[in-house]
């Protein structure tokens, strides 16, 4: 496995504009002892970290098809991916991916290994997907969803996937099967950076 290496940049802040201890505006700049940009109260001296998102989910199959949701919210809207979405406090990866497939698709699912690990810096995500068989072609797609259907390997609508993400794990799962061997895969999706 061969990673790049990474890539430093100090990315616009986020909304957080004032202390979550004292409800004072926050300053944004490097902390001493710090090599980064940080949102600190200048009043009582609360460092607020920003960490990265974590998006988890499924490359769920039924009987050699893949099943895709079509989204019904931004970004991206009516484009198609893999049941996905933001991890939730207090669940694992697996627990959040299966949920996502429920809320997503409606899909009864035998959640399967970890696939990919996929950072995305400039979006401060990563995403895991899991691999999944699906237990049942009944579908229930949840309000975040357009729709939820099966695509034949050959009929995946590539040109039509929401994020590159998806496109890298489908592509991948795709490799996989020639081989039948489904190693773990991790990846970096690069840019854009700042300027």
């Amino acid at each position: 496995m061969t990673l790049q290496a990474p890539t430093f940049y100090f990315p616009a802040p986020r909304a957080q504009k004032f202390c979550s201890q004292c409800g004072n505006p926050l300053s944004l700049y490097i902390p001493p002892d710090d090599n980064r940009l940080r949102d600190v109260c200048d009043t009582c001296g609360a460092v607020h970290y920003q960490n990265p998102r974590n998006v988890v989910g499924v490359v769920p199959v039924w009987q050699d098809r893949i099943l895709l949701c079509r989204r019904a919210i931004e970004p991206r809207y009516d484009k198609w991916t893999l049941p996905a979405g933001f991890m939730e406090l207090g669940e694992t990866t697996a627990e959040g991916a299966m949920r996502e497939t429920q809320e997503e698709a409606g899909a009864q699912i035998e959640l399967g290994p970890l696939y990919t690990v996929i950072d995305v810096p400039h979006a401060e995500q990563v995403h895991f997907f899991y691999l999944a068989e699906v237990q049942s072609a009944e579908l229930y797609p949840g309000p975040e969803s357009l729709e939820a259907a099966f695509f034949d390997l050959d009929d995946i609508p590539w040109s039509e996937l929401a994020f590159r993400t998806v496109t890298t794990t489908l592509e991948h799962y795709l490799a996989d099967r020639q081989t039948g061997v489904f190693p773990v895969h991790h990846y970096v999706i690069p840019g854009p950076f700042p300027k």
